[in-house]
């Protein structure tokens, strides 16, 4: 049976020995990396990254990003290129070859073709005299000492440099777009990432279920607006204008501490200057100020005027956290 221990030690072993690979990257940065983000940020066509290999599965994770964050970008697998698929590349495109070796027989092919076609060429590898470091018209640097399996062949290390460079030239381009979350959004209207960005208060609102009373309404009518709108809460509103709320927690809180409530109305028991929110703000910016000061409801005012209330359940039920 293997002991838990020497499992541990494997890993910690890896994770540290990709961290340090990683950390040596910024030490082999050149003035060629500037160049190349500015290349494909003032480029007409589109960024083609492409590879053979572990580093072809590193080349659509890029792509992936890049098309994420602003810079329109597609996959061309290196042996695919050369037996049809290079008429995806067009005129003005960028392209980024990736390849630890850097001279790939299918690398060796493709290039050439590339720089026939006047196509910018920006390498990926771990090897400045390669084929291709020699070929591209700017070179970053992938050189990674070792690969952390114990045999020193599987790609480990070295993928990840790969990878950690395409994260490096993606975020260097959102920098220079001025990318914001509301960019971000365009490119993730799905799924709860969708909705984190781009779901709005107003979205989310019931408006027919409104809860309002009166400052001088009754305690009992105060019990039934809250139980009939079943939101927990109601607002105090006097000529249009909110002047407090009233929860469930405020109600329990009364009757524990008095024994009769027939002379007391909803201004007595109110919570004033509660906390509000516009119905053109952020469903997530609505959450964080619920988290802050640890309530479940906001009232949602639009220029002094209450359109409703907005709940904490109703947000966790769309998947916002």
């Amino acid at each position: 049976m293997i002991e838990k221990e020497t499992l541990m030690a494997s890993a910690r072993k890896t994770i540290l020995a990709e961290s340090e690979a990683i950390a040596n990257l910024s030490n082999l940065l050149t003035d060629d990396f500037a160049k190349a983000v500015e290349i494909i940020f003032q480029s007409k066509g589109r960024l083609v990254v492409t590879g053979i290999g572990k580093s072809a599965i590193i080349a659509q994770k890029i792509v992936a990003t890049l098309n994420s964050t602003g810079t329109p970008s597609l996959f061309l697998h290196a042996s695919e290129a050369i037996h049809g698929d290079l008429g995806m590349v067009q005129e003005h495109d960028v392209v980024i070859c990736i390849s630890k070796s850097g001279n790939s027989p299918e690398i060796k092919v493709l290039v050439p073709l590339l720089k026939r076609f006047g196509n910018i060429l920006i390498g990926i590898t771990g090897n400045l005299t390669s084929f291709l470091g020699k070929e591209s018209d700017y070179v970053l640097n992938a050189y990674v000492e070792s690969e952390c399996d114990p045999i020193n062949l599987a790609p480990t290390n070295s993928t990840t440099a790969q990878l950690v460079l395409g994260d490096a030239l993606a975020v260097a381009l959102m920098e220079l777009r001025g990318f914001q979350a509301e960019d971000f959004a365009k490119y993730h209207p799905g799924g709860a990432l969708g909705k984190k960005l781009l779901l709005r208060v107003k979205d989310m609102l019931d408006m027919t279920q409104k809860p309002v009373v009166s400052p001088d309404s009754s305690i009992k009518k105060v019990i039934v607006e809250i139980s009939e709108k079943r939101l927990g809460v109601t607002a105090v509103v006097e000529d249009e204008k909110v002047i407090g709320i009233i929860t469930d927690g405020d109600i329990r809180r009364m009757l524990n501490e008095r024994d009769s409530f027939l002379d007391l109305t909803a201004k007595d028991i109110m919570t004033k200057n509660p906390k509000v929110i516009k119905s053109t703000d952020m469903v997530v910016d609505a959450l964080n100020i619920l988290e802050d000061f640890s309530i479940t409801q906001l009232v949602v005012v639009d220029e002094n005027k209450y359109l409703g209330v907005l709940h904490l359940h109703d947000i966790l039920k769309e998947g916002i956290v």
